[in-house]
Order: structure tokens, then C-alpha cells, then sequence
């Protein structure tokens, strides 16, 4: 259900309240005095994804066309040492001052 703000037009109180999407706003009563006087107000909304994460078609293609690279990469002659693809241990910056 989603969740509401109004302003009582009798005592100028502001609330929310989680309702059904039919029900009008002249029918939501104040918490605070009771009456059915209530205006709805504009505000903004929360959406929230459950479940796992399914790329897109946009999303595909760049995971695609960066483990391509990552592969011409790894193939590569090494300038100095072994070559690898980029960790976390060996991407860091060293301490040299």
C-alpha cells in the first residue's frame, strides 16, 4: 500500500498515512482532530527492487566488451616482469615519497 501525506485543512496539522490507492482524500480523517477535512499533497516517492540484479541489454554489452579487452590485455608481452589483469592488491598506489 502506498504511503500518503496530507494537511487537515481544519487545523492545518500534516500527516501521513499508508492507504489504498481508491481511497479519496475528503475520506481520510486528521489524527489530530478527527474530521474528515484533508487535502492531499504532492510529494516525493520510494521505489525499492527485491531480488537479483539482471543486467540489461546496455549493461551486457559493456561487461562483454571490457572482459574482451581485459583478454587482448592479458595477451600482451610483459614490459617488465608478469603481466595480470588488475587486482585490488596490486592497483593500490605505494608509499614512495
Amino acid at each position: 500500500m502506498p504511503m500518503y501525506e496530507y494537511v487537515c485543512r481544519a487545523c492545518d496539522n500534516q500527516f501521513e498515512v499508508m492507504q489504498s490507492i481508491s481511497t479519496k482524500p475528503e475520506e481520510t480523517i486528521c489524527p489530530q482532530c478527527n474530521r474528515q477535512n484533508s487535502q492531499r499533497l504532492m510529494s516525493s516517492f520510494a521505489s525499492k527492487i527485491v531480488g537479483t540484479h539482471k543486467p540489461g541489454f546496455e549493461e551486457g554489452k559493456a561487461y562483454n566488451m571490457l572482459n574482451e579487452r581485459m583478454d587482448k590485455f592479458k595477451k600482451l608481452p610483459p614490459i617488465m616482469g608478469q603481466r595480470a589483469a588488475p587486482t585490488v592488491e596490486n592497483s593500490q598506489p605505494t608509499g614512495g615519497d
